[in-house]
């Protein structure tokens, strides 16, 4: 599915690009079919596109318990909590917030990765975690502020659970492709777990499989599940199997500017001079505490 010749930089544009503008994108997604039936629905087909791909270019689908327990975790991670949390969220902010506040995942990673793999935590790792904590803190402030008046407060609490459970998957992530796992396989069956365990969550909610014929839901969930969540998730995936977590995950730094211009131009978000100086400390946030990740998995030469 990806050139093994595509050059990295290609390969980091390709998933900027379209997670920039995924966020306007999801809006909608968002009417007369429940949010947690839309996500069922975009990752249902995309699965389906990797498995059809797979099929065709005759790679091997065939893995061990081990291997379907961990695509099971991290379908359910990814593809069912993160973006159910996501999909609501975005019913009471706009799309270029939500952008930011997914920053926070650099913050989670480094405390995860120091949980998780033992990993130290120079004081710049964590000044650069407090800083774009303290940048979205400050974009949100006037919902914090008039918690009983405005309903962006709810939108920010569950966008802040999905950055957890998004930087939970992508910590599982790490162990699941260090084992060498194939990338297009691997994420066929983890967003087939996903979508599965999202359908079953409805069913049991009695949450109706309703579909919307118009051409701008069914135009949002084409370019959602196959630029979305195909392309650009096997892009990324490549980049970071190529280059590591630590460089691949400057996509973070790009992806909100695109998504807060694209919110400024078709959701007429109003720029005040608390929300950009928020915006350029989450940003710096995240650049310093990355170039410090970076810094510290390089070999030391002599």
């Amino acid at each position: 599915m990806v050139d093994k010749r595509m050059p990295n930089w290609l390969l980091f544009a390709i998933p900027s690009f379209i997670w920039g503008t995924t966020w306007l994108v999801i809006k909608y997604q968002l009417g007369s079919v429940r949010p947690e039936v839309s996500v069922a629905y975009r990752f249902g087909s995309a699965s389906l596109v990797l498995f059809a791909w797979c099929l065709w270019r005759r790679v091997s689908l065939r893995f061990d318990r081990r291997a379907h327990a961990a695509f099971l975790l991290l379908g359910f991670l990814q593809y069912t909590l993160n973006y159910v949390l996501v999909y609501l969220s975005e019913r009471s902010i706009t799309s270029g917030l939500l952008a930011v506040i997914f920053v926070l995942i650099v913050a989670w990673n480094v405390l995860g990765e120091r949980v998780l793999f033992g990993k130290p935590l120079p004081l710049p790792l964590l000044a650069g975690a407090a800083l774009g904590i303290l940048g979205v803190t400050l974009m949100f402030w006037p919902e914090v502020r008039d918690y009983h008046a405005g309903a962006g407060v709810s939108g920010l609490l569950l966008a802040v659970l999905a950055t957890l459970a998004a930087s939970a998957a992508s910590l599982w992530a790490q162990r699941v492709y260090a084992r060498g796992s194939a990338v297009v396989p691997s994420t066929a069956w983890a967003m087939l777990y996903g979508t599965l365990l999202v359908a079953a969550y409805c069913q049991i909610r009695g949450l109706p499989f309703a579909l919307d014929v118009s051409p701008a839901y069914l135009g949002s969930l084409a370019y959602l599940a196959l630029f979305g969540s195909v392309i650009a998730f096997i892009s990324y995936l490549t980049l970071l199997k190529r280059v590591g977590a630590a460089r691949a995950g400057y996509t973070a730094a790009v992806i909100p500017v695109l998504a807060m211009l694209v919110s400024t131009v078709f959701e007429g978000y109003r720029w005040s001079w608390l929300s950009s100086v928020g915006m350029t400390l989450a940003l710096t946030g995240s650049l310093w505490t990355l170039r410090e990740k970076q810094l510290a998995t390089r070999p030391v030469t002599r």
